[in-house]
């Protein structure tokens, strides 16, 4: 299964605008993005990609393609960072939630910029994984 890769776009850019927004306005609106990535962990669709299909102008084929499995592990990320900053904000450690918040801003704008740290990290946990079975 594969995603076009604007709507993967769309979605880094929905977290980046989302997140930007919790930590310029108010921690709560964190929980917009952090529900998103819970709907997505367990529905394995995303909201604002179901909702942004409709803007594409070609056949989703046409569009370079990335891999559902992959969005799904940098969804995991993303959700994850951003629950810890909501925790981290929630006891007053507010320099570790605008950390962990932060870290995803920044792997989703790299990611736009062409680089995907997910795809790295879950790259060599795979190959982690494999040499480990192949030792044993």
């Amino acid at each position: 299964m594969s995603i076009p890769k604007p709507l993967v776009q769309i979605n880094q850019t929905f977290i980046i605008l989302s997140v930007l927004l919790g930590l310029l306005l108010h921690p709560v609106i964190l929980l917009v993005p952090f529900t998103f990535g819970i709907y997505t962990i367990v529905t394995k669709q995303n909201p604002i990609i179901m909702f942004s299909r409709r803007f594409l102008t070609k056949s989703f084929h046409l569009y370079k393609q990335e891999d559902k499995d992959q969005q799904i592990f940098n969804q995991w990320i993303a959700t994850i960072c951003i629950g810890l900053s909501m925790i981290f904000f929630y006891f007053n450690m507010n320099i570790l939630g605008y950390t962990f918040s932060m870290m995803v801003v920044a792997a989703s704008g790299i990611a736009l910029m062409g680089y995907c740290i997910g795809c790295t990290i879950r790259y060599r946990y795979m190959m982690w994984r494999y040499k480990r079975t192949r030792t044993q």
